[in-house]
């Protein structure tokens, strides 16, 4: 039995119903700052540890540890989680800032026992899984261009009930990429090399190191071009992420709301001069009860089963701290080419080999 503790439970809580819905995972411990939030917590699940400080979570010495609070404690936390031995599943994004990832690259890489996983759930949608089985196969061909936009107002969010500034509110918009750029790599195989970005200082809700949106252009290995658009602050309803890539032999599109989420087909050997429509969505229908509990679909299900079964059966992290950093990295670069008005920035690449 693995016994698992959650740090964060905003976000946290939906771990909080998927690790138990595996037999080998014992949720044994909770920690936040917000006591409230604890308080809730108790009334469903009154057995479980509860605690303020993370210290005193890990000290309960649990199996894995999953971290989910505010992206300023990433790094610290997961680092603090290996050391004391356990197995970390790691919110996103990775981390603030380029020393923030290399240390968190030099943590893992100290503990080899350990599985270190980022939950980069958007990877895990059943639409994304199965573009990626096309890749794979070679129906796409080598790949020539991709996009992905996460627009999603969160201005509410931006304070908490006593209006306090959050972990949001100053948050360049581009850092926040892992869920646009994860799978455009995820799928393709791809790394990135150079980052160029520009800013929007924000109009909707002004103030200093506000920006509503960011765009960053990225050029991998092999030459091709990743076009990501991250937009927090925007005039814009519902949210949506969306994805398309482009190869030497077709392409693959998802569809933007109010339309229902599908993929837009093109791939040269089949459709002749047609691009076809397919019902993928976020959710795998063969996937087994509860699997949709974590809130995003079937994604949090799958991440968690593949997150496992890299502990219980020894099998290589599937987002693990190499992949992580490809995810993750080029965001922080991407808002430096901002800043410095749209210069290109070269992306670190010590942890490739």
């Amino acid at each position: 039995m693995l016994n698992v503790a959650i740090c964060g439970l905003r976000r946290g809580a939906s771990f909080a119903r998927i690790f138990p819905l595996f037999d080998e995972c014992r949720l044994s411990a909770v920690c936040d700052t917000d006591e409230t939030l604890l308080a809730r917590f108790a009334v469903d699940l009154p057995d479980v540890q509860r605690f303020t400080c993370f210290d005193d979570l890990i000290d309960t010495r649990p199996d894995i540890c999953v971290i989910a609070s505010p992206v300023a404690l990433h790094a610290e936390q997961s680092i603090a989680a290996l050391q004391a031995g356990c197995h970390v599943l790691q919110e996103v994004f990775l981390a603030e800032t380029l020393e923030q990832c290399r240390q968190l690259y030099e943590a893992v890489k100290a503990h080899p026992e350990q599985t270190f996983m980022l939950a980069e759930n958007c990877c895990y949608w059943h639409f994304i899984l199965e573009w990626k089985k096309m890749w794979q196969t070679g129906q796409l061909g080598d790949l020539i261009h991709g996009e992905a936009e996460y627009v999603h107002d969160v201005r509410s969010l931006m304070s908490d009930e006593q209006g306090r500034p959050t972990w949001r509110t100053a948050l360049p918009p581009i850092h926040y990429l892992t869920h646009s750029l994860g799978p455009l790599l995820w799928i393709s195989g791809a790394r990135v090399n150079r980052a160029i970005a520009l800013a929007t200082p924000s109009r909707l809700q002004p103030g200093r190191h506000h920006y509503d949106s960011e765009v960053a252009l990225f050029q991998t290995e092999e030459g091709a071009t990743l076009k990501v658009l991250t937009a927090f602050r925007i005039a814009r309803q519902p949210s949506f992420h969306y994805y398309s890539l482009y190869g030497t032999h077709g392409c693959l599109e998802s569809q933007r709301p109010p339309d229902a989420l599908r993929t837009n087909a093109f791939l040269s050997a089949q459709n002749g001069a047609e691009m076809v429509q397919w019902p993928l969505g976020r959710n795998d229908p063969q996937a087994p009860d509860g699997a949709d509990s974590g809130g995003h679909g079937t994604a949090e299900f799958y991440m968690v089963r593949d997150f496992l079964d890299s502990i219980c059966c020894g099998r290589p992290s599937p987002i693990g701290i190499d992949a992580a950093l490809e995810m993750s990295v080029p965001g922080l670069c991407a808002h430096k080419s901002a800043l410095d008005g749209g210069n290109p920035v070269d992306i670190p690449t010590y942890w490739r080999t």
